[in-house]
């Protein structure tokens, strides 16, 4: 049954977990490599999905929903959360999280151009106005408004935090062939993909993980950036009239995320964050006028 109020009441509590994972990364990687930050933060989202299955009583459909497509389950795994966060975790452990987590919104832009090869999809006027003005933002954000002078002050971070957009953009693209149960499939990525992050921790990093601080902060990623967050927004997804106006609360959380990062991580924000961050918000509106894209949910 719709219910427009609690759709909304839903979305906000998935932006509010949103609002805090910026400021949940900065602070675990003073603790944790990137690989151990995801390997804590995966093992954790496993846990509480089986739990989440196990209470639903679903957890027998795991296996035949696998059986129907290994190779699909396998590279999604792969691309999220194996690769979209080990590129993206490394951008934050290079960048200030406010350029990171700004520069990571243009995601939806590069989706657009991702779209146009893979899915067969056209672009209109409006989103080469947007393409132009998001990109133009992200240029702002990661030359602190030096437009002129084009320095950055870590351009691998910067190629980081760009080309985590294309893993993450890719992965919504792949998702378009998957008709299984999200919360199924989510499942089943993040377990198949437990071994590769292992792997990877092993390759880049150690299991030397003895600082608490680190191990709060890769639970509470695991827990609301990769399992209550999605399951919220999915759950005000399926109860909402009005899909667009609940996607458009997404755009609140980069504002509230800002305030989290000056006040429990210090960073001081730049202007040009601020300027850059509403070029890209209002990309993303532009983009949505009478939208024929992919639905997304995040």
């Amino acid at each position: 049954m719709k219910d427009q109020k609690k759709a909304v009441l839903l979305a906000l509590g998935a932006v509010a977990c949103w609002s805090t994972v910026a400021t949940a990364f900065k602070l675990s990687l003073d603790y944790f490599s990137p690989a151990q930050l995801l390997w804590v933060a995966t093992l954790t989202s496993v846990t509480l999905l089986l739990g989440i299955l196990t209470v639903q009583g679903r957890l027998s459909q795991l296996l035949p929903t696998l059986r129907r497509h290994p190779g699909f389950f396998i590279l999604a795994g792969l691309m999220n959360p194996t690769l979209y966060y080990l590129v993206l975790f490394q951008a934050y452990d290079r960048l200030p999280a406010q350029q990171a987590q700004t520069l990571n919104y243009t995601w939806a832009i590069t989706l657009t151009l991702l779209a146009v090869p893979f899915l067969g999809q056209s672009i209109r006027r409006q989103d080469w106005i947007a393409i132009a003005l998001g990109y133009a933002g992200a240029m702002v954000i990661a030359t602190r408004g030096n437009l002129l002078s084009l320095q950055f002050d870590d351009p691998i971070g910067v190629a980081l935090a760009l080309f985590s957009t294309f893993i993450w953009a890719g992965y919504w693209i792949l998702n378009t062939r998957n008709q299984a149960d999200p919360l199924l499939s989510l499942t089943l990525s993040f377990m198949l993909a437990l071994p590769m992050i292992t792997l990877a921790t092993i390759l880049l990093s150690d299991f030397h993980l003895v600082h608490w601080q680190g191990w709060l902060g890769a639970i509470y990623v695991g827990i609301f950036e990769m399992g209550i967050a999605f399951i919220l927004w999915l759950m005000a997804m399926r109860y909402a009239e009005n899909t667009a106006r609940i996607s458009n609360l997404i755009f609140i959380s980069p504002f509230v995320s800002l305030i989290f990062l000056r006040f429990l991580v210090g960073e001081q924000i730049y202007p040009a964050t601020l300027v850059g961050l509403v070029m890209i918000v209002v990309a993303l509106l532009i983009q949505q006028i009478k939208s024929q894209h992919i639905e997304l949910h995040k």
